[in-house]
């Protein structure tokens, strides 16, 4: 009774250790919660030590437009690669920034709220991660972007699939376009303004040289 009693506790405390580190040390305790850009904007105004990271590339930030008062801190960047990817041709993004979470670290403390946002919650979600794997504490994903998803979206694959084709065979009107969910959509402040002030900080030393 004794053996299988010790045998259970060391599997009580495996079972705790994982949750809370992952192999390689980090800490896995909490994860980045989930939020809608309304709710990241009354956050802003409501919450102190509050700040909205946004991840995308420069040429984004600058000629697509970000939320006012919006940290430029890209997570990726984009390059001269022109390929197809799936059905589609673009500019591929890439590589990984080897320097956010050191940059990210010099500007905001690990208890401060971050709002991390990207184009439609992609490279936001990766970004959030790593935020939360790095130490940070109060990590929040803003899942519908700032241009949102291509439309028309659904939470259900099969139904997003299956819309998407009669929106497609119907030539509805955006379709396979952005901004019908968002920070955009939600009417929200945004700018074309480059304040020095929340431009990636690598970008303002340079400029100084």
């Amino acid at each position: 009774m004794r053996k299988g009693y010790s045998v259970f506790k060391y599997i009580i405390f495996l079972s705790i250790f994982w949750v809370f580190y992952s192999p390689q040390g980090g800490v896995y305790a909490q994860k980045a919660k989930k939020i809608l850009s309304i709710e990241a904007y009354d956050m802003l105004n409501t919450v102190p030590d509050t700040y909205l990271i946004d991840v995308r590339t420069r040429a984004e930030y600058q000629f697509v437009g970000h939320p006012q008062k919006a940290y430029l801190f890209p997570y990726m960047f984009i390059t001269s690669n022109f390929a197809k990817k799936e059905d589609k041709y673009a500019y591929q993004l890439g590589p990984k920034n080897e320097s956010f979470l050191e940059e990210i670290s010099k500007v905001f403390k690990k208890t401060d709220n971050l709002l991390i946002i990207c184009r439609d919650g992609t490279r936001s979600d990766l970004a959030a991660k790593a935020l939360i794997n790095a130490g940070f504490k109060k990590i929040f994903h803003v899942e519908d972007g700032f241009e949102g998803p291509v439309f028309p979206t659904f939470m259900d694959d099969n139904r997003h699939k299956f819309y998407r084709q009669l929106a497609k065979r119907n030539k509805i009107y955006g379709f396979n376009q952005r901004r019908h969910y968002g920070w955009q959509w939600w009417g929200l402040p945004w700018t074309y303004e480059m304040d020095p002030k929340y431009i990636y900080p690598p970008d303002i030393i340079e400029s100084k040289k």
